[in-house]
């Protein structure tokens, strides 16, 4: 009797091409993640309030919601490559617009650069996601996605090293007093402005870097043959809009993306904020941030494993549902146990965006090019609702415990969004297991 033959997750003729396109999910995880410290940074820097601060956040994951579809346009009419190739040129634009942003000291010029560059991280998501999918079986596409994604916690953990060490180490205005005091706040108006202009060097110096090694990667990039060429798509994406928009398994995958992506920010992003208001400074919050990516990545392994055995609808509505436990144990527990609940919320997150992304295309065929790209505008989500935390922040003055709500300082309290987010996503993997996969 003939063994069953295994689907390969990557065949070998296409192992290369897999490898090059794997290495844009560690650039764009960089990019992430040197980015989500910035919002305490400025906000020291520049004497915003946490609304005003969280305007990085608008800024950078806004950008993806504005160009998805241009970049699946582009992917349609031409090919996965020259989707990369645009990718990676908005990406050093908008890198290096941080120089000219920090000679005018401008913090709209900043925003407008994170706005350009994530207008490349949209062409990179829209075009890599379903490239990766495409790279084989349709059995083992979800696999492979996850296999792809779990190289993005390294770029993310080598963002959050240049963040620690290039650049929240080395601002001035992060100075503190013998009782713990910000120097900053004390000085005179000239004595500030020298810091901002120092500090805003600091700031503009990794971007400007990141720029320069972008533009080699495009270099290479543009000399490889890859194995395609002009997409063979003879359907208008406006049919193959009307037609996606017809699958409920798709349209929920959407709206669960969005929800997703905006807990996985305001967990990442805030973190500093509630390690602050317990007495830890931005530089020592980032070896937390740390933890939770090494978490996650550890994580993103141990759950493309199990999705050998365990159904990925199943496996997303069990995690959703832990980190629901993990999120109330950030709000109620105060001091560092409820840090650590935080941090442990990265273990529940990390199959959490290509599950959803994969359980969303599976079954499009060619119409997942035009899908990809409504699922990067999804991302949005980490626009808003950064920002809607930031105004709970608010509540009282730009502290982080101004005022008590349900008896907890509302920082804690604030972690209310991430976890109704998480309720979304546990139905929608549930409605994936009891319904979808029996489609």
């Amino acid at each position: 009797m003939k063994s069953e033959q295994k689907i390969p997750v990557v065949a070998k003729e296409l192992l290369f091409p897999f490898i090059l396109i794997t290495s844009l999910f560690a650039l764009w995880g960089f990019a992430n993640d040197i980015t989500n410290p910035m919002v305490a940074a400025f906000k020291r820097i520049l004497e915003l309030n946490n609304t005003q601060a969280s305007w990085v956040q608008a800024a950078f994951y806004g950008g993806y919601f504005t160009m998805a579809l241009p970049a699946a346009y582009v992917v349609k009419k031409f090919s996965y490559k020259v989707g990369i190739l645009v990718g990676l040129a908005l990406y050093a634009v908008g890198a290096l617009m941080f120089y000219p942003a920090a000679a005018m000291e401008s913090y709209i010029f900043f925003l407008l650069a994170l706005y350009v560059l994530t207008f490349g991280l949209a062409f990179l998501e829209t075009t890599a996601n379903p490239y990766i999918l495409a790279m084989g079986a349709e059995e083992t596409a979800t696999l492979r996605l996850n296999l792809a994604q779990a190289f993005n916690p390294l770029g993310a953990l080598s963002g959050l090293f240049v963040a620690q060490f290039f650049i929240l180490g080395a601002l001035q205005s992060d100075d503190v007093a013998s009782d713990g005091s910000y120097i900053y706040e004390t000085l005179s108006e000239s004595a500030k402005a020298a810091v901002k202009t120092s500090d805003l060097m600091v700031i503009r110096n990794p971007y400007v870097g990141l720029g320069v090694f972008v533009i080699f990667i495009f270099v290479v990039i543009a000399m490889v043959k890859m194995p395609e060429g002009k997409t063979e798509n003879q359907v208008g994406l406006r049919e193959s809009i009307k037609r996606i928009f017809k699958k409920e398994r798709f349209v929920g995958g959407m709206l669960t993306q969005m929800f997703y992506v905006g807990a996985q920010i305001m967990c990442w992003t805030y973190i500093y904020q509630y390690a602050e208001n317990i007495g830890i400074n931005n530089r020592d919050a980032v070896n937390y941030a740390y933890a939770a990516l090494v978490i996650f990545l550890v994580s993103r392994f141990l759950c493309t494993y199990l999705m050998k055995f365990i159904n990925s609808g199943r496996l997303l509505m069990i995690l959703s549902l832990l980190a629901i436990v993990f999120c109330a144990g950030t709000i109620f527990i105060e001091g560092i146990g409820g840090l650590y609940s935080l941090v442990m919320v990265s273990f529940c997150m990390s199959l959490m965006f290509p599950t959803i992304y994969g359980i969303a295309l599976t079954g499009l065929g060619d119409d997942a090019k035009s899908a990809s790209a409504f699922l990067v505008m999804a991302i949005v989500g980490g626009a808003f609702m950064p920002m809607l935390q930031g105004l709970i922040l608010d509540i009282g003055g730009s502290g982080y415990s101004d005022v008590r709500i349900l008896g907890v300082p509302e920082v804690n309290f604030s972690f209310i969004l991430p976890m109704l987010c998480f309720f979304v996503v546990a139905f929608y993997g549930h409605r994936a297991y009891k319904k979808y996969d029996l489609e």
